[in-house]
């Protein structure tokens, strides 16, 4: 270990993994109701199956055909290890567990008492878990639900930060285990930190992306041992090793830098969208945490799936980043968190928006824009695509958004005008309803039923309707898991033959008939004016 008072800078292929009891953070495993949903109905099962069949597991793991399934891909000689984890999720989240099962046992007692007349005698039936914490109502055509006061529930006892864990170590280009089934336990060349995440040492640990610090301060504010600290050291350099080109000097610049993450840039301010960033610098084939400018004004999420709101870039972007613009929730929908109050429990500055609500931005301004489709028919509203108009241009950030009913876009032509640049997902063929809220499920559904309902957004002709009613000039599609960084979170395999990329070609040979530039994204893209 160094001298601990010389400057350091943390590595650009510095991994941060937030964690919450072993499991990767993301929306629907932090925010409380979910997080016992999910605890119940996925994870402990998950485990359980694990600990029955090991090897099963992990050879399933290791089927490209099974990628991105379900299976805990950890060595038999650690079963261990998942056998304590397990019996201790069973013991200290007990409250976590008596919830979920007191979620269903409410969603049943309506299915069967709630026929369209007066509720008030339901509620002294209510399990006593959810006592003072929901709200029964009907809709307009009499069907039940309940819903959550999601500000008390991060009062309660199923918001715990002692859940909440960070993992570092460097980026070896090895793909990391599927998000949604493998816990990452102990390793000898990881740094645990048992921390909650809104932790002041973490900010002092990101700050270093960009400005020095010492090692002695980083281990002050981390609170770190010296075996801890001989770690913290291996991730920290004595140079930066910062892009020259991050910022801008004139006019207006995006950049892509994979998935669905835009930079949008002026010498006065920079957005970034659904940041989701590699740590890998080594490639050269794209652009990393190196290339984000040293501060950012707005960061835009479309919605709370695991893959466009990416908390392990977000938290080392909280340093350096002014707040982050989020679309409102229906408050309190089982399916529909509140990503404000996710957030801002995490130490964010948010702001919430509405359809068409705008937010300022230097020589500019963000406008929100509706987001149809992508969640299985659920009453999803934490959802939004965004008009960026800065430097004389407008785009379109049009994320996972379908284009199942084209007369909205024409809406959003006559409201703000025409688009030059929309941005596009084409993931038509998306998971089933299952793969992703099987766990907030309470009464089950045929598979044929799921199948139907899917995590898919616009196809060739969607596409080709949304461009159409814009009037943009530029079509550009995002890739869809394809970059080699994102299999972690995505877990995405196609072909030649695979039905979106037939699809994507389908949409760029229409863009060429109209005259629409168009073009297919990999990696990273630059366009400047």
């Amino acid at each position: 270990m160094g001298d601990s008072s010389e400057p350091r800078f943390l590595r650009s292929n510095a991994i941060i993994e937030p964690l919450v009891d072993r499991f990767y953070a993301w929306l629907h495993i932090v925010a409380p109701v979910q997080a016992a949903m999910n605890l119940a109905n996925v994870q402990v099962p998950l485990l359980e199956s694990y600990l029955h069949s090991p090897k099963v597991h992990v050879a399933a793991t290791n089927n490209p055909e099974l990628r991105g399934g379900y299976f805990v891909g950890i060595e038999e000689e650690r079963s261990m290890e998942v056998s304590a984890l397990l019996d201790a999720i069973k013991r200290d989240r007990a409250d976590m567990l008596t919830f979920a099962a007191a979620v269903a046992e409410a969603e049943e007692l309506l299915r069967q008492t709630a026929t369209g007349f007066d509720l008030t005698p339901l509620y002294p039936k209510l399990p006593s878990a959810l006592n003072g914490l929901v709200e029964l109502a009907y809709d307009t055509n009499n069907q039940p639900s309940m819903r959550y006061i999601e500000p008390l529930l991060y009062h309660s006892p199923l918001y715990d930060v002692r859940r909440q864990s960070v993992q570092l170590s460097l980026d070896t280009g090895v793909e990391r285990p599927f998000i949604l089934a493998t816990p990452r336990m102990p390793s000898p060349d990881v740094l645990e930190l048992p921390y909650a995440f809104d932790h002041p040492g973490l900010d002092e640990l990101f700050k270093a992306r960009t400005r020095g610090t010492t090692l002695g301060h980083l281990r002050e504010a981390l609170e770190l041992d010296d075996s801890q600290a001989a770690k913290l050291d291996l991730l920290l350099a004595p140079q930066p090793s910062l892009a020259p080109d991050r910022h801008v000097e004139r006019g207006g610049r995006i950049r892509y830098f994979g998935h669905a993450c835009l930079v949008i840039q002026t010498p006065e301010a920079a957005i970034v969208t659904d940041p989701f960033i590699s740590t890998d610098n080594r490639a050269g084939d794209r652009y990393t945490l190196d290339d984000l400018p040293d501060h950012i004004d707005l960061a835009v999420i479309t919605h709370g799936h695991q893959d466009h709101i990416v908390l392990e870039t977000l938290l080392q972007l909280r340093p350096r980043l002014d707040a982050v613009v989020v679309p409102r929730s229906s408050r309190g929908n089982l399916c529909d968190p509140s990503i404000a109050l996710y957030l801002r429990h995490l130490g964010f500055t948010v702001i919430e928006v509405d359809d068409f609500d705008e937010v300022p931005v230097p020589g500019g301004r963000l406008v929100a824009t509706p987001f149809l489709g992508e969640h299985c028919d659920l009453d999803i509203r934490a959802k939004s695509t965004y008009v960026v108009q800065l430097a004389g241009s407008s785009v379109f950030i049009g994320a996972d958004s379908s284009g199942i009913d084209p007369v909205l876009y024409r809406y959003i032509r006559n409201q703000l005008g025409k688009v030059d640049m929309a941005f596009l997902g084409m993931e038509c063929d998306g998971a089933p309803l299952t793969w992703l809220y099987k766990g907030l499920l309470t009464k089950p559904v045929t598979k044929k039923m799921s199948d139907s309902r899917r995590l898919s957004g616009s196809n060739a002709q969607q596409a080709a309707a949304i461009m159409r009613e814009l009037g943009a000039d530029e079509g550009h599609v995002y890739a869809m898991g394809e970059e080699s960084w994102q299999g972690h979170v995505m877990a995405t395999t196609y072909n030649e033959d695979t039905y979106q990329l037939k699809q994507i070609d389908e949409f760029l040979g229409w863009c060429s008939e109209n005259g629409v530039t168009a073009e297919h994204l990999f990696n990273k893209r630059e366009w400047t004016w």
